[in-house]
């Protein structure tokens, strides 16, 4: 039987909506997939999320002026992923897209919100830090340098004041203290974090020991609150090395993560080294720890002199690439011509000089746009007509 209709529902009748079933974002039906488009709209609309959710990417002077403003063709697809990790989770969208960062392609959680996640989890006591000074000492450490196109190895020794750091928890429902591996200065030394360019670790070791504590604490006793993802931290120390020999180095530091300027990283296969004419020197020990302080895929406006300061394989002339891209631009005649060389931007690492050439990009084809507009209409309003002759009688 259906439902009867009164009086009262006649006269003021219920919202369309309200009869609707509540829908939720997500990617399980066309509706819940619209709702959560509408929100990544909504949200990547605003200027209170990261660079990396934005419509609209604006470069401010040192004056705080708006210098320039480009589109964001990612913002809506980040906003989504971003909203379906807060659903998954239970947690707000925006605190989900003000701590998490993208490294590599990949994305990392700050530290700060890994420590607040256990804090809140109720499984736990509070997060606490044992850190204990086990005195100066020296720490050899291996290096890889290029010289001559040769990869080669060097020891070299690094004076360190050594600290350990364990991360540990009450676990409330057992009463059992739960600790997390202990960190070291040395173990940063031997993995390669202390030494990179721009490392925190030289100059906030206490801050950094606590911090990737928190991280293998979370890792280990808490991994469904992490998703999976490690700290942007973690991931800015870690050089991926892939099954065919080739890998990857991460050419952001910490304050450019930290300011939404991340660069991808520049992967070197081991078979693209030329034929080794001669002799490859013997690997040299060197006291100097400020050498294997030297990133060289971090300094790429600087000339390469020195081998302690170079490793020829890691860089190419970015330069070079960003002016021959351009004179391909400015040459374009046709659409397709300009599409070619608009497709050899995303081979550029450095994000202005990506943005510039596709403003550029979009400059030309504007005017190769109007200029084939205006060569259709010539035709048609400068042909004369033609003259009519008079219909004789005959």
């Amino acid at each position: 039987m259906s439902t009867p209709t009164t009086l009262e529902s006649v006269r003021s009748p219920l919202p369309r909506e309200a009869n609707l079933p509540a829908v939720a974002p997500g990617f399980g039906s066309l509706q819940s997939f619209e709702l959560m488009q509408r929100a990544a709209n909504l949200l990547a609309s605003s200027t209170l999320v990261p660079a990396a959710y934005r419509k609209v990417i604006e470069k401010l002077d040192k004056y705080g002026n708006v210098k320039e403003s480009r589109d964001n063709p990612n913002a809506l697809a980040n906003a989504v992923v971003a909203l379906n990790m807060a659903q998954r989770m239970g947690a707000d969208p925006l605190m989900v897209m003000q701590n998490l960062y993208i490294v590599e392609g990949r994305p990392s959680w700050s530290s700060q919100w890994i420590i607040a996640a256990v804090n809140g989890c109720g499984r736990f006591s509070p997060l606490r830090f044992d850190i204990k000074v086990l005195g100066a000492k020296n720490v050899d450490y291996v290096e890889t340098f290029w010289e001559n196109n040769q990869r080669q190895k060097r020891t070299i020794s690094v004076p360190i004041t050594d600290k350990v750091c364990v991360a540990w928890a009450i676990e409330k429902e057992t009463g059992e203290r739960i600790e997390s591996p202990a960190v070291s200065i040395e173990m940063a030394v031997k993995e390669g974090w202390y030494t990179k360019n721009g490392s925190k670790w030289q100059t906030m070791d206490e801050v950094m020991l606590r911090y990737r504590t928190a991280s293998f604490f979370g890792k280990l006793y808490a991994p469904e609150l992490l998703m999976g993802l490690t700290t942007v931290e973690e991931a800015a120390d870690i050089v991926d090395v892939h099954d065919d020999g080739s890998y990857s180095v991460n050419r952001a530091t910490l304050d450019e993560l930290r300011g939404s300027r991340v660069q991808p990283a520049d992967e070197v296969p081991r078979d693209t080294a030329p034929a080794q004419t001669g002799h490859a020197p013997e690997p040299q020990t060197d006291a100097a720890p400020a050498a294997a302080q030297a990133d060289p895929v971090d300094d790429q406006d600087e000339p390469r002199t020195g081998a302690g300061q170079s490793q020829g394989g890691f860089e190419f002339d970015v330069e070079g690439l960003v002016r021959g891209i351009r004179e391909d631009i400015e040459s374009a005649a046709t659409a397709e011509d300009l599409d070619l060389a608009r497709s050899a931007i995303a081979g550029v690492p450095d994000e202005a000089a990506k943005a510039d050439l596709n403003a550029a990009a979009s400059a030309r084809m504007r005017a190769i746009t109007a200029a084939a507009e205006q060569t259709q209409q010539q035709p048609r309003s400068g042909a004369p007509r033609r003259a009519r002759a008079p219909i004789s009688a005959d």
